[in-house]
């Protein structure tokens, strides 16, 4: 054996020493696989990048459609990575997922709208949720009233908000004014008017009044043909030329609406003219078209929203197809469903896409649907399961005026709104009898008639409107 052999033979290898070089292998193993799982996580099982080649448009070389990735800064969409494509979701399934979980807001409205559940979910949910939970119970009820300025104060004509306007909101919180053409003698008077009536809610309320006022056009413009305002007239609805036009109607109105302190328009009127001899639409509609009456309103109330109006579709069914006058009794058309479906609802079916933050619901009947003359306004199924369930709508549903002959002719004014409100509205409009309604509504609660969760409901969706409102108003 040659002296070298001998000498490596020989070698002691301490255990020390033998430790140590056992870590510094196993050190070189881990960082080697490391190396090797990042160098290949960006290649397929072939060894080659997953990166999809694509053109401009998104698509593969082959002409497959390949998700990009669009930036904010409106720079060139980058192809996605295979890592990316697992990851993404198709818009629609995000609008899905966002409306499930209650976040999304409908474009152009000026109120944000409801979930599937009605339950809003947006930015001030929180907020909205803790403004409810300290409300007394009557407050809740009187939030879902929209009264006359002397219904609220019992005093005559009113045209000045002072200490009877303050008391009485103190005594009756109710959610909104609705004020009529006698209420509105000048641009001064009616300004000072809802500014003090708006503070005064804010300070008993801590939230804003729905201010309202039927501002349509045409024959219906409390302001607008008051000539002490000096404002431009609008033309009846029927002489509406394009979808152009009726956007400036509706945006016209709402800047002159908005310098004097409203903040409810209701409008636009969405009836489809399909009864000639009705007298009392008329040509306050867009027409005969559904299709186009679907479209102007649409543009009309993004005009309202531009504005900071808040606008309410109107008066749903249809009450373009009726004979008679809810105003003064009994309207009914004899359509079945499917043919209101055909006409009539076009306006309303799209009223949650297109953004309206109410919609009224009128006193007429439908017959062939309900199978009674039943009004509309005070129907479970027309109110929930045709314009909530089947036409999709989750903004604030409102009555029209409870004080109709429809109405009051037929109706006690506190069996009314017990009835509006298990039907689906979130707001009565000038109900009667008003003081006794809050503790008729108790007692249906405690009767299990109605559930305190579907006060809640509605009120919540009330309070969520006037916080968004304020915002916009404070900006």
């Amino acid at each position: 054996m040659s002296n070298r052999k001998k000498r490596f033979k020989n070698i002691k290898l301490s255990p020390l020493i033998i430790l140590t070089v056992s870590l510094f292998i196993l050190l070189i193993i881990l960082f080697s696989a490391v190396f090797t799982s990042k160098k290949d996580s960006g290649k397929s099982k072939s060894g080659k990048s997953k990166e999809v080649e694509t053109t401009e448009s998104g698509e593969t070389a082959s002409g497959d459609q390949i998700p990009v990735i669009k930036l904010k800064d409106n720079s060139d969409p980058v192809p996605m990575t295979a890592d990316d494509a697992e990851a993404y979701v198709e818009p629609e399934e995000a609008d899905e997922a966002l409306q499930a979980d209650g976040t999304e807001l409908h474009e152009g409205s000026a109120i944000p709208q409801a979930n599937d559940e009605g339950i809003l979910r947006d930015e001030f949910d929180e907020q909205a949720d803790s403004i409810l939970s300290r409300m007394t119970f009557e407050e809740k009820i009187y939030q879902m009233m929209i009264l006359m300025p002397e219904q609220l104060t019992g005093s005559e004509t009113v045209t000045a908000a002072g200490n009877s306007t303050k008391e009485s909101l103190k005594k009756y919180p109710v959610g909104g004014i609705m004020y009529m053409a006698g209420n509105l003698k000048d641009p001064g008077q009616t300004r000072a008017m809802l500014e003090n009536t708006q503070e005064y809610a804010a300070d008993i309320e801590g939230i804003p009044l729905f201010l309202c006022v039927d501002e349509e056009g045409g024959r219906v413009a409390r302001v607008g043909n008051n000539e002490a305002f000096g404002k431009k007239k609008i033309a009846p609805m029927a002489k509406t030329g394009s979808v152009e036009e009726a956007y400036e109607a509706g945006n016209t109105i709402g800047e002159y609406l908005k310098e004097l302190g409203f903040n409810v328009d209701f409008a636009p009127d969405c009836d489809v003219l399909t009864n000639k001899a009705n007298k009392v639409i008329g040509d306050r509609s867009f027409g005969s078209d559904a299709d186009k009456v679907r479209d102007y309103a649409r543009a009309y109330s993004d005009g309202l929203h531009d504005s900071g109006i808040v606008s309410v579709y109107k008066h749903f069914p249809g009450h373009g197809a009726t004979s008679g006058d809810t105003h003064e009794g009994f309207a009914y058309t004899d359509k079945t469903i499917d043919e209101l479906k055909e006409a009539e609802l076009v306006p309303f079916a799209d009223a949650a896409e297109a953004g309206a933050d109410m919609v009224m619901v009128s006193h007429i009947s439908v017959p062939r649907i309900l199978g009674d003359n039943t009004p509309c306004s005070l129907s479970y199924h027309m109110v929930t399961e045709v314009l909530k369930d089947e036409l999709g709508y989750d903004g604030i549903v409102v009555t029209d005026a409870l004080n109709m002959g429809a109405i009051s002719d037929n109706y006690n004014g506190t069996d009314a709104a017990v009835m509006a409100i298990k039907a689906g509205n979130d707001m009565l409009l000038t109900p009667g009898n008003f003081t006794s309604i809050p503790k008729r509504i108790a007692s249906e609660i405690e009767n299990g008639n109605i559930s305190e969760a579907r006060i809640d409901e509605s009120v919540r969706k009330i309070i969520t409107g006037k916080l968004k409102i304020k915002e916009a108003d404070d900006q």
